[in-house]
């Protein structure tokens, strides 16, 4: 017990020094203890009421109650870990990411109700073991499920999404990742069809990472990278040739982007239409790469985004510069024909158009593009 209190208190030593060490200029490379700064900004960071700071909690708000049996309690135990991860995930996006937590936060204050999160979406190299399977592990293992490929053979991506258990929201009541667990959107670039000397930037900094692709979704919670810092040179040549790449070998496993499930709103901003008007009201540039309002061919799936962030990044050369971090997207899913004659009252999730369409995430993916990023107002 001496020890275990010893430990304790070199841990808790350890993120008091951190959380009072200067912010760096290279947000992309935090540890877990980068998390516990003295910041409000964070939504899991609550100040005392004698003005200190206390260590941040993302325990899941899971309602107390008595499981029928004990294979349901070990599945609630088993999801309550994997929001604890979620969260994570989504308090580094936050942290990174001001524009998006503004804009939260903009909504809360006309809707005054929960937001619900439609999907979370990760950036991953198809290379070594590095690529979709790296991070869909983890989420295969705590219940979701593998649904169909798509593919964007102009970028030289593929694409799978994986949707939550089924019935893992009835314990939860909050928002966010405490709300309806979000389906999950996974892409990887196809190395193998890029140039020689891309493939062997790629292959020199994931080699680098030994077994971290083992733990890409621990590597996205702590919101650090598996491999070592590129140089800027290199961040160049892959920019050239796919803005995709460029972006990944700087950001790693983080969170690219989460989107707001408009239709679960309450307010008008339930209307797609509605909330990027009020979006754009508040000084936000929104991605128009093939119009704002990205329309699936059934017209049941409406999607948009804001542009990305900019972080200033510090590369292994010593040149600083700004690279694109990560945005937030709104997606409406209209309800199928074959429901329509439902109340609106009684209209559920299952009730509506599922699934993601390539036309339009192939567009939502020029969030980050260098060309409107320098544009962006």
């Amino acid at each position: 017990m001496a020890s275990l209190s010893h430990s304790a208190h070199r841990i808790l030593s350890t993120a008091r020094w951190n959380s009072s060490k200067p912010s760096s200029s290279l947000p992309i490379s935090y540890n877990f203890f980068s998390l516990l700064r003295k910041s409000s900004s964070l939504p899991c960071c609550r100040r005392s009421n004698s003005g200190g700071t206390r260590l941040f909690s993302i325990m899941a708000t899971a309602k107390p109650g008595n499981p029928p049996q004990q294979s349901q309690s070990r599945i609630k135990g088993a999801e309550s870990f994997l929001r604890n991860v979620l969260a994570s995930m989504e308090a580094v996006y936050l942290n990174r990411n001001p524009s998006a937590k503004a804009i939260l936060e903009l909504v809360r204050s006309v809707d005054n109700d929960k937001i619900c999160y439609d999907h979370l979406a990760f950036r991953t190299f198809g290379t070594d073991g590095h690529g979709i399977d790296s991070l869909a592990n983890f989420f295969l293992d705590f219940g979701y499920t593998r649904q169909e490929e798509l593919s964007f053979p102009a970028k030289k991506l593929k694409a799978f999404w994986f949707s939550p258990p089924p019935n893992s929201d009835a314990a939860y009541d909050g928002d966010g990742v405490h709300g309806p667990l979000p389906r999950v959107f996974i892409s990887e670039l196809l190395v193998d069809l890029m140039s020689p000397q891309t493939q062997d930037i790629i292959r020199k900094y994931t080699g680098s990472s030994h077994k971290g692709k083992k733990h890409a979704a621990l590597a996205s919670a702590l919101g650090s990278l598996t491999w070592e810092k590129p140089s800027h040179s290199e961040f160049v040549q892959l920019a050239r040739e796919s803005e995709y790449a460029a972006w990944s070998l700087v950001n790693g496993y983080a969170v690219n982007h989460v989107t707001i499930s408009t239709h679960r709103l309450k307010s008008h901003l339930r209307n797609i239409k509605n909330l990027n008007e009020f979006i754009e009201e508040n000084g936000y540039k929104l991605n128009s790469e093939g119009g704002v309002l990205k329309v699936s061919p059934d017209g049941l799936l409406l999607q948009s985004s804001t542009l990305a962030d900019s972080v200033s990044f510090e590369f292994s050369d010593g040149i600083t510069t700004t690279v694109p971090c990560s945005y937030i997207e709104f997606a409406e899913r209209l309800v199928l024909p074959q429901f329509k004659h439902l109340p609106e009252t009684e209209v559920k999730e299952q009730h509506r158009r599922d699934g993601f369409e390539v036309g339009n995430a192939d567009k939502i993916f020029e969030s980050t593009s260098k060309q409107q990023h320098t544009g962006k107002a």
